[in-house]
């Protein structure tokens, strides 16, 4: 069984004492959308209004990155993340890049 992890955008856990910094940990994710959903996208420009496929695409990458960050936290036997934040960029024309980042904490009983 995996170890449930705490993740928060606070410097720390409400009603938690932390113990010991392990260290920034990190996760990414480079994602594109299919061609055929980026025409649908451009014509959506014109008329305005939410693209669903890229909320879509970016919110599927948004979970992936903290899932590997949380990897990367459980890998050093931390009990939570804290701090979390996120940042997104571009790498090419029609991909993104999500990178989640935290510090990784041991804490108190």
């Amino acid at each position: 069984m995996q170890k449930q992890m705490i993740y928060t955008n606070t410097p720390d856990v409400p009603g938690r004492e932390i113990e010991q910094v392990l260290g920034i940990v990190t996760g990414n994710v480079v994602q594109t959308k299919h061609v055929g959903k980026d025409i649908v996208a451009s014509f959506k420009t014109i008329v305005g209004g939410e693209i669903s496929g890229y909320t879509e695409m970016l919110t599927e990458a948004r979970h992936k990155a903290i899932s590997r960050m949380v990897q990367a936290a459980l890998e050093l036997n931390a009990d939570a993340v804290v701090n979390l934040r996120f940042t997104t960029s571009g790498i090419m024309k029609n991909a993104s890049e999500i990178l989640a980042y935290g510090t990784a904490v041991k804490l108190k009983p």
